[in-house]
């Protein structure tokens, strides 16, 4: 399953390629149009097609160049302005008959504008508009009266490309915070649990460690501070499994109802609409606590071993119930996760099950004791 930013990516790319190719096409029509009607020759109009294809051609290569990264200028770019001069040069309009030529020398500079520092741009865009109005001029049309449209086309089209290039930044930048922030995350709770390990087990272990040496050389002077020795240390162990215990049975413990949040909202990011139809309130905290574990693996299933597009979850009366799209040809064995979840569920009296239900849907359902 394609994630939200390849989804985003892919949009962009293909408004931009679906602009570029009605553009080429109403230039196209529009160069028919003038051959047909004697305004310009076959060779005349045969060459300005073909400036203009390429010129589209690499317009939509060298926006994916430029996509993720502001990269030095290259070939594509300088064979592209090659050809927006071929277009200047051939596709002066006589006896002032003004044609949208001039649409593809700002394309041009539109991708111009992602290569180089904004001063560069300017630069070449203001050496760009001053030689289409001086054409645009030589062909009829006082220059006072070409070039505010120059400008304004050379400005807009520039500025639409590079906040189409900004736009995709930014949601390449939103969904990397959110990744890091969930490494943090982890990366905190990890640090978290062994600072508590340190704490419970490193005072306990030393002294564990300080009674059997002595009790080791109290064993050949005199048995019975042997004994009391190794009774402390058997004591002290003891403590500190349970204290071991304690601390991970809290570091595990989870809420239902932050669980059944935090599934739809993952679910939801990935792609997966989300439905949660739940009623907590009567649960016991055991039971709460077993469902959690349940609504967790549930979605890291959808996750990680489905394509699914929608999703629901079901709880009332102590019976959770996760249904998914996801599942495409033969269903696989259960992972160790289910496997996990049903031995757990097993060990304090419930049921659960999990498997495909119809074509392409899985459900997931597990009962906890009343």
């Amino acid at each position: 399953m394609a994630s939200r930013p390849d989804t985003a990516r892919k949009i962009l790319v293909y408004w931009m390629d679906g602009l570029v190719l009605l553009t080429g096409m109403i230039l196209l029509i529009v160069i028919l149009l003038s051959v047909r009607q004697g305004t310009i020759g076959w060779a005349t109009g045969a060459a300005s097609a073909v400036c203009m294809a390429v010129v589209f051609v690499l317009f939509s290569l060298i926006l994916r160049d430029a996509f993720d990264s502001r990269p030095r200028p290259t070939v594509k770019l300088a064979v592209s302005g090659a050809a927006v001069v071929g277009i200047v040069l051939l596709r002066l309009p006589p006896g002032g008959d003004y044609m949208s030529w001039d649409v593809t020398a700002y394309f041009w500079l539109s991708v111009v504008v992602l290569y180089l520092p904004l001063w560069a741009s300017a630069l070449v865009g203001a050496a760009l508009v001053t030689a289409v109005t001086f054409l645009n001029h030589t062909a009829g049309p006082d220059w006072p009266a070409v070039l505010p449209g120059q400008l304004v086309a050379a400005v807009s089209m520039s500025l639409a490309i590079w906040l189409w290039r900004w736009l995709w930044w930014t949601i390449r930048d939103a969904h990397d915070s959110q990744a890091a922030k969930a490494r943090l995350a982890v990366a905190e709770e990890r640090l978290r649990f062994a600072r508590d390990l340190h704490d419970l087990l490193g005072h306990s272990l030393s002294v564990i460690t300080l009674k059997s040496e002595l009790a080791a050389k109290l064993a050949v002077k005199d048995s019975g501070k042997a004994a009391a020795e190794m009774a402390d240390v058997r004591r002290l162990a003891g403590e500190s499994l349970q204290e071991v215990r304690l601390a991970v049975d809290g570091y595990r413990s989870l809420d239902l109802d932050e669980e059944l949040a935090r599934a739809r909202a993952v679910l939801e990011a990935a792609g997966t609409r989300c439905v949660v139809e739940a009623r907590t309130a009567e649960l016991t905290p055991d039971a709460r606590a077993l469902l959690a574990w349940v609504v967790r693996e549930g979605a890291t299933n959808v996750l990680k071993h489905s394509s699914a597009s929608r999703c629901s979850i079901t709880l009332a009366g102590g019976v959770l119930e996760m249904r998914n799209d996801g599942v495409h040809g033969a269903a696989g064995g259960a992972g160790s996760g289910l496997r996990g979840l049903a031995e757990r569920m097993a060990a304090a009296g419930g049921a659960f099950s999990a498997g495909p239900v119809r074509e392409g849907e899985f459900a997931l359902r597990a009962e906890v004791p009343a």
